[in-house]
């Protein structure tokens, strides 16, 4: 029964991925704005008409929209999102040069969030009501309330302009110098983990002090097992599920919380050729982007199911 609903998933989901990239597709189509114009305009000086109508015909802006479409979406099965209107360069490469950089940066913010959020919310429910499940408490919904860009301005101006215990941005490639990879990657992940830290913070508190109040875990201290134990077979296991379900949300919401951090970092990822791309009426660009987007929001969420099945047996029985 599980394989078969994960199969519906991803079916589902395959859908989803195909009808959201539909309306992208469409949609930039509509947007006022020619890209043969817009590639051939040099400040401010409009193109002469017949240059446009070549670069269109070169570029196959010309045909009808529903030849363009079918041929975005027969080229999908060879992984194939065709060319770049604005530099002809494959879209698939510009993806898999920098998809990894992203993925590598919102993998560093959830594996921050999941290091101190869980253990910190864990604490401050067994410590319900105590100092540290104040001060937390608060500091969750100020990490919340404050904006990624701020956040982000305000770790370069105290750890990389007023200590100069870290570069302000940049990237260097981990084969290159894996402790400076590193070094630049620290600032962004703190940045891009700082809400989704208040969020599992919350979410394991609350579950926690949920599970607290289970009758199996009453039952567990009578019987006389160890609170160590309890706390661990008992009370966070069960507690972790709706905190997994929130994970990966919000990892599929960091995707496009990423943009704002690369910029203000200059971390090389999706964000810079999407925005670059979205300006341009860089259709296949922005169409190949969102899709990638797509999929990996589908993966995120497989990888959850696949948690519950080993956290919660009865999802294995069902």
């Amino acid at each position: 029964m599980l394989g078969l609903s994960l199969f519906r998933r991803i079916a589902t989901s395959l859908a989803l991925a195909w009808i959201v990239a539909t309306i992208v597709f469409l949609a930039l189509h509509m947007v006022p704005g020619d890209p043969a114009e817009l590639l051939l305009s040099t400040g401010g000086i409009a193109p002469d008409p017949a240059t446009v109508a070549e670069l269109r015909s070169r570029l196959g802006l010309d045909r009808p929209l529903a030849d363009q479409y079918f041929e975005f979406l027969s080229g999908l099965p060879q992984g194939d999102l065709g060319n770049s209107l604005v530099d002809d360069y494959p879209v698939a490469q510009e993806i898999a040069l920098r998809l990894p950089r992203t993925l590598e940066l919102i993998g560093a913010g959830a594996l921050l969030a999941v290091v101190f959020g869980i253990p910190a919310g864990t604490y401050a429910a067994m410590h319900r009501g105590g100092t540290f499940d104040r001060v937390a408490s608060g500091l969750a919904a100020l990490l919340l309330a404050v904006p990624v860009f701020v956040v982000g301005t305000l770790l370069i101006l105290l750890m990389a302009q007023a200590l100069r215990l870290m570069p302000a941005g940049g990237f260097v490639p981990l084969a290159q110098d894996p402790l400076q990879h590193l070094t630049l990657l620290a600032l962004p992940a703190i940045a891009i983990a700082k809400g989704l830290t208040a969020i599992v913070f919350r979410m394991t508190r609350s579950s926690v002090l949920d599970a607290l109040s289970r009758d199996y875990v009453r039952t567990a201290r009578a019987k006389g097992l160890s609170p160590a134990r309890v706390l661990v077979h008992h009370v966070v296991r069960n507690a972790l599920s709706p905190v997994l379900t929130v994970l990966g949300l919000q990892m599929g919401t960091m995707l496009g919380g990423t943009v704002l951090v690369e910029y203000v970092f200059n971390w090389p990822g999706l964000s810079t050729p999407l925005l670059h791309a979205v300006e341009a009426r860089d259709y296949p660009m922005v169409v190949g982007i969102v899709l990638t987007v797509s999929g990996l929001f589908l993966l995120i969420n497989l990888a959850m199911d696949l948690l519950y099945a080993v956290l919660d047996p009865r999802i294995r029985a069902a």
